[in-house]
């Protein structure tokens, strides 16, 4: 009698039969991969049914991005992503880092360019290349950002404004230069990367921070504005993510490779009344200079998720990515709601409950009282 068998899960995602105390119990075991990337890259992920992710149910069509800042961390990454799945791309560099050469031959279904999103111009001008192009715009993916990580007061003017001009005077001109082409066309979606610092303040990136709480506002707006419209919107906020999954080398070929490693983040050094090891201004730095590569969030996953969003019949408001960016949000709002708590009663004496004060008037004011049965008495009288 054969041994009793049970799944085991290995590495590869693989489902082997395995019988107890290692003993084969009659059937072949399958080679395992036990590379850790090759299991990442192997575990499925997937929206929750609610969004009406792309799958049997819902086939994906194939689809028109514009992802700005395609060069970044997270944008060349789902540029990959976009095109492994058939998907039509223009891929926009940056201007004053990337060269017209370096956007070219990226892939048959990708259309290089470069855009500074600063410039209304250049914007303008990537959404009629587009459209020459390839006829329609589906979507549009703002991944692009700049951040200086130091303490707000030791950012000069220039750093602050860049960051404002860039994060969010990009975002809006994106919006305003496209929307009335998504208008048009009765339809249209924008996943607009804002970050977990867009949630919650973090010592380190104050002006940053200020960009993407801007950013969010906007987009929470402007859902209104343009819901009737069939034009949605869905802000991604990653939390700590990696660069790349070492294990896609395929994907270093496509979207070439140099990324910095601190992305779009660059360290301002610290002053004296900020320089010591332990001061709050300099968490941000520690936390990016200790974790280096080894953020807990893969890049590819993320891209993939970013992807489905696209496609998905029911985009959410909000698409927060990874464990970090879960638990730092909801424990922001839970501060928030119990700070809210503590004022709630602050506006009424504390021996009474709203709404106490006026039943006493009520009692208080005989008068008033026989001026509404009064009332009652003429109503009665005409009826």
């Amino acid at each position: 009698m054969d041994a009793f068998k049970v799944e085991d899960l290995g590495y590869n995602g693989v489902a082997t039969d395995v019988a107890p105390n290692g003993s084969d119990g009659g059937a072949k075991q399958p080679e395992q991969n036990t590379s850790p990337g090759r299991a990442r890259n192997e575990l499925k992920v997937e929206l929750p049914s609610s969004c009406d992710p792309p799958g049997p149910n819902n086939p994906p069509k194939q689809l028109v991005w514009i992802i700005f800042g395609a060069t970044g961390h997270i944008g060349r990454s789902l540029t990959s992503c976009a095109l492994r799945h058939n998907d039509l791309v223009v891929a926009v560099g940056q201007t004053h880092v990337n060269t017209p050469a370096s956007m070219k031959n990226w892939h048959p279904n990708c259309l290089g360019t470069l855009c500074d999103v600063r410039s209304r111009t250049t914007v303008e001008a990537v959404i009629t290349k587009t459209i020459a192009h390839f006829g329609r715009i589906d979507l549009i993916a703002n991944c692009s950002g700049t951040a200086i990580i130091g303490a707000c007061e030791d950012q000069d003017e220039h750093e602050i404004r860049n960051q404002i001009e860039t994060n969010f005077m990009g975002t809006l001109n994106i919006l305003q230069l496209s929307l009335p082409y998504f208008r048009e066309q009765a339809h249209g979606r924008y996943l607009i990367f804002s970050s977990t610092s867009g949630a919650l303040g973090v010592p380190g990136l104050g002006p940053y921070c200020a960009s993407k709480y801007a950013v969010e506002g906007l987009i929470e707006a402007l859902l209104y504005e343009v819901d009737a419209f069939n034009i949605k919107a869905t802000l991604v906020e990653p939390g700590l993510v990696r660069r790349d999954d070492p294990d896609q080398p395929e994907r270093e070929k496509i979207v070439g490779t140099g990324l910095p490693l601190y992305g779009h983040f660059l360290i301002k050094p610290a002053s004296e009344p900020y320089s010591s090891p332990t001061s709050p201004a300099q968490h941000y730095k520690r936390m990016v200079q200790w974790l280096g590569d080894r953020q807990p969030t893969s890049v590819v996953k993320s891209a993939e998720l970013v992807w489905q969003l696209g496609h998905c019949s029911f985009p959410p408001l909000r698409l927060l990515l990874g464990s970090f960016a879960v638990e730092s949000i909801r424990d922001r709002l839970r501060c928030v709601i119990e700070e809210g708590e503590d004022w709630r009663e602050l506006n009424w004496p504390s021996d009474e409950s709203p709404g106490a004060g006026d039943d006493k008037d009520e009692k208080e004011d005989p008068e008033r009282d026989e001026e509404a049965d009064d009332d009652v008495k003429v109503e009665a009288a005409h009826s």
